[in-house]
């Protein structure tokens, strides 16, 4: 079941917190956001595939080496975010998007319009990001 958005939609405060048409740009957003993550990585395995690996001069060989990696570390980087992507969606469908993992407190349109996969308040973020500090410290 597909909720329709009016064209230029986009979530307000002044909406009821997650209503279903917030619920439903999420979701369009995530989706639209997965698809070009994909299609990203496609591209870059056709271009891994298709590469000539035989370059005869060493440092061209390096180079294409030294590309290859960084691609296939940007490629894992997306595959991490496409599995955080996939679990903003089952939080979508299970109603608990939105919400704060530690404080169940909303985490807030602005910022999940700028992180759609969020899962802590900015607060939250913060405390957690000092804990690690702190770990890593000790």
């Amino acid at each position: 079941m597909s909720i329709e958005l009016p064209e230029g939609y986009r979530p307000s405060d002044a909406e009821e917190y997650m209503s279903p048409m917030q619920l439903e740009y999420f979701r369009r957003k995530l989706l639209t956001w997965k698809q070009e993550l994909m299609e990203e990585s496609d591209s870059t395995l056709t271009q891994l595939r298709e590469e000539n690996w035989q370059e005869p001069d060493i440092n061209d060989r390096a180079t294409l080496e030294s590309d290859a990696a960084l691609e296939l570390r940007t490629r894992d980087r997306y595959r991490k975010l496409i599995r955080k992507i996939d679990k903003a969606l089952n939080r979508i469908a299970d109603g608990s998007y939105g919400y704060c993992e530690d404080t169940g407190e909303e985490i807030g349109i602005k910022r999940l319009e700028a992180r759609p996969i969020a899962t802590l308040t900015i607060e939250a973020q913060e405390k957690h990001e000092r804990l690690e500090k702190t770990r890593r410290e000790d």
